[in-house]
């Protein structure tokens, strides 16, 4: 993807839509919305990532010769729009949440001011950076959040989606919280740490383990990590490894990081049974770790069970989000701007009532509580919009409004979570480190309640709607059905 022109990453319809904008001579500046519905795996939240990799993509996008020669095969694209996208350009601004946010249904996640024109050619492409880095990295959140501190190491790969999906699901993962990742190339590309141990290949490939485990020892003496489950994890495995680290510390070699890991078998019962051979012989720093096909619900039914094990290796179930594999973003217009300047706001209507969408140029606020630090409430409101953190504020559920909240002025405070990222075409954002991000992402996940991050049921967070914003979707509304 780093070196791929990505112009061509889009659906046809936005190039069709976006030649029948140029024969009309529509040239208006849109409005347009990237947002999602629900959280996956019926969590409670969900964590932004792929933005670094948006602003890349928009900085980059034009058609070189080939795309054009491309398309003009097609037979279904006009010479003097062919023309025009000879010398494209994104002219427009993208306001966006920082990276590593956490972030909820309905608001967005993402805001395109552009000719129509050229907010529509992006959608494609936006939405396909944005939901798959952000499964990831909320996948990740959530394992991070069973291991309860523990390290947990992204290691899927081999399990991935092809490279691009390894890569930057890997980028995700460490966003969301994972120490490292096996992935090299992610590593070199982003700069997150890369961690790694041994195959079982290693150990076959000896005449016994106890000469694979002393071989592995002699190359790598600081972070020697054992892979013990190959034969017999408790008559054979341990056993040998206790023999090597034993002959390391009589060789007077004190490894930085030393332990073992087991990829195989009832996980919670081997982990106390070794755990308790480990400091019977002498090495109670040991540290174990595990792998073989884990999720954030295995790793919580682990440490419920009393596993000793404070190292995750999480590969499958992390890189590919297994039992929930798509992000469901959209992105919608929510406004034309008329000759006046003025942005006139358009709806979208839908038999399901989730599908309908809030209209106008809109921004929103995150609502802390200042004694807890705590998020109370998301108020999504128009753009021009402000609000005076000294007085009372009142909240609603924009599809229960008879549902009221009223926070007395002084006990909250607000932050508006959209920035920009691209102003005229041109990145105004510097984006941290992937290792900054996921520092981001630690703060903003500590702004979650307990009972938002749980599996099961979990506690809303609401979302709301400003009065005015609500009266205008109202309004909207009643006249699409000729409502007085």
């Amino acid at each position: 993807m780093s070196t791929l022109n990505l112009t061509l990453l889009t659906d046809l319809y936005e190039l069709t839509m976006m030649q029948g904008y140029f024969k009309t001579k529509n040239r208006d500046i849109a409005v347009f919305d990237a947002f999602y519905r629900q959280n996956p795996c019926n969590g409670g939240y969900s964590i932004f990532a792929g933005l670094q990799q948006v602003i890349e993509y928009i900085e980059n996008l034009h058609f070189d010769e080939d795309d054009i020669n491309y398309l003009r095969g097609l037979g279904i694209f006009d010479e003097d729009f062919l023309e025009y996208l000879a010398d494209f350009h994104f002219s427009g601004d993208i306001y966006a949440i920082p990276e590593g946010s956490v972030m909820f249904p309905r608001e967005p996640m993402l805001k395109v001011i552009a000719p129509i024109m050229e907010a529509q050619l992006i959608e494609t492409a936006v939405l396909n950076i944005l939901n798959h880095q952000s499964l990831i990295a909320t996948k990740a959140a959530r394992v991070c959040y069973a291991a309860q501190g523990d390290g947990v190491m992204e290691f899927g790969l081999r399990r991935a989606q092809g490279p691009d999906s390894g890569t930057y699901g890997a980028r995700a993962a460490v966003i969301g919280g994972c120490k490292g990742t096996s992935n090299v190339l992610t590593g070199q590309m982003f700069g997150v740490p890369v961690l790694g141990t041994h195959a079982h290949s290693w150990i076959m490939s000896f005449p016994d383990e106890y000469t694979a485990f002393k071989e592995y020892a002699k190359l790598y003496p600081d972070a020697c990590t054992l892979l013990v489950d190959t034969y017999d994890t408790l008559h054979s495995g341990i056993p040998n490894a206790i023999r090597v680290f034993t002959e390391m510390r009589e060789a007077g070699i004190h490894p930085k990081s030393y332990g073992i890991r087991m990829d195989s078998g009832d996980l919670a019962y081997l982990s106390k049974q070794v755990r308790k051979m480990l400091d019977e012989a002498g090495f109670p720093d040991a540290v174990i770790s595990a792998s073989n096909d884990l999720d954030e619900y295995l790793i919580e039914t682990l440490k419920s069970q009393g596993a000793t094990i404070t190292s995750w290796g999480v590969g499958t179930n992390l890189i590919t989000a297994k039992d929930n594999p798509s992000f469901g973003g959209v992105y919608k217009l929510a406004a034309i701007q008329d000759v006046k300047g003025e942005f006139i706001p358009k709806i979208k209507l839908s038999e399901n009532v989730e599908k309908v969408t809030n209209p106008g140029n809109k921004t929103f606020y995150r609502i802390y509580d200042n004694e807890t630090g705590k998020i109370k409430a998301d108020l999504i409101c128009l753009a021009e919009e402000t609000f005076d953190e000294s007085r009372d504020l009142k909240l609603f559920d924009p599809n229960a409004p008879w549902k009221k909240t009223k926070l007395p002025g002084g006990s909250y405070h607000m932050r508006e979570m959209l920035v920009p990222v691209i102003k005229n075409g041109k990145s105004v954002y510097e984006s941290p480190s992937v290792m900054e991000i996921r520092d981001i992402c630690t703060k903003e996940k500590d702004t979650l309640w307990e009972e938002t991050k749980r599996f099961v049921n979990p506690q809303e967070i609401h979302v709301d709607l400003s009065q005015k914003l609500y009266d205008l979707k109202t309004s909207l509304l009643d006249q699409m059905h000729n409502i007085e």
